[in-house]
């Protein structure tokens, strides 16, 4: 079973996995980048800057991509092929942002196979690179994939991975698993199940509803729960202490990083303060309180000293 981090836009950017991988050796398989997207006619600057950071040697990245057309497909496969060294490349097609989605892109390609069948074309294009998919069961039906999954099938993917929801709840609600079934059982690529694991049982119990499943992927849960595959891989829960000073260190490194990176205090703390997001709703109320509020480095180091003294 091979465990993948999932993208996270603002989160999981190269100064976290790069810490990451240092503080938790025996992490993901795999980490996917934050998507790489075309602004202004080109493919965004600080995306292309992001994929070629020092900091992702010591992981292994995959680049993912997200377009609203064949036109800017092509331009970011062939930026990443002709400036970097990577050669395996995830598509969006599952990024529930309305204003994205309304533009056609991430999940909002699910409603446009003819787009998608003349990106199937130019795949034929870039042998040297192996694709996969990266989707959700539809824009608002959880029986939409049917529509696009010839196409989907008729691409050569290494593997196609599933959150089991529709664009329009976003991260929340009702899971759709026995779409999510049949849709595995529709297609001939390997299948990762993506969607709501925030502890190793929650691994466990996919891998048992799903055993012909290619691999697992995790996002707000490893985010949550920085030692969650470390935690899957001994087969064992750490122990609260453990995990504490896990989390403290992996800080601690994220903070050194963003001092050397970025100027001035507002701009680290706008780096800084993310990492605490999905973290927050498990500390103390005060604690939470005194992380969002610190407008100073002082004053954010300070409330992070009390975390795990609750």
């Amino acid at each position: 079973m091979h465990l993948y981090a999932a993208p996270l836009q603002g989160y999981t950017e190269a100064i976290y996995r790069n810490a990451h991988a240092e503080i938790y050796g025996d992490g993901p398989d795999r980490w996917y980048t934050p998507f790489i997207r075309v602004e202004h006619g080109e493919p965004r600057g600080r995306d292309m800057r992001q994929l070629a950071s020092p900091l992702n040697a010591n992981h292994r990245l995959v680049p993912q991509i997200m377009f609203r057309d064949a036109d800017e497909w092509e331009k970011l496969v062939t930026a990443i092929t002709e400036t970097t060294d990577y050669r395996e490349i995830d598509m969006n097609l599952g990024c529930p942002f309305p204003p994205q989605v309304r533009k056609g892109r991430g999940a909002g390609l699910l409603g446009r196979p003819d787009e998608l069948a003349r990106i199937a074309e130019l795949m034929k294009g870039h042998p040297e690179v192996t694709f996969s998919v990266k989707m959700r069961l539809g824009i608002t039906a959880p029986d939409e994939w049917k529509a696009v999954m010839p196409v989907i099938n008729s691409m050569p993917l290494a593997h196609v991975t599933i959150h089991p929801r529709v664009a329009a709840q976003q991260y929340g609600g009702e899971l759709y698993l026995d779409d999510f079934r049949e849709m595995t059982a529709g297609t001939p690529h390997p299948v990762i199940y993506n969607g709501d694991i925030a502890t190793p049982a929650d691994i466990d119990r996919v891998a048992s509803q799903f055993p012909t499943l290619a691999g697992i992927m995790t996002g707000r849960g490893l985010l949550a729960r920085p030692s969650l595959v470390d935690e899957w891989r001994e087969g064992r829960e750490w122990t609260p202490d453990e995990r504490l000073d896990a989390l403290m260190r992996l800080h601690s490194r994220v903070a050194e990083q963003c001092e050397q990176t970025y100027q001035g205090e507002t701009q680290i703390l706008a780096k800084l303060k993310p990492f605490w997001d999905y973290i927050l709703p498990s500390l103390d109320r005060r604690t939470a309180k005194a992380i969002k509020k610190a407008v100073t480095l002082p004053a954010y180091y300070r409330a992070i000293e009390s975390v795990g003294s609750e």
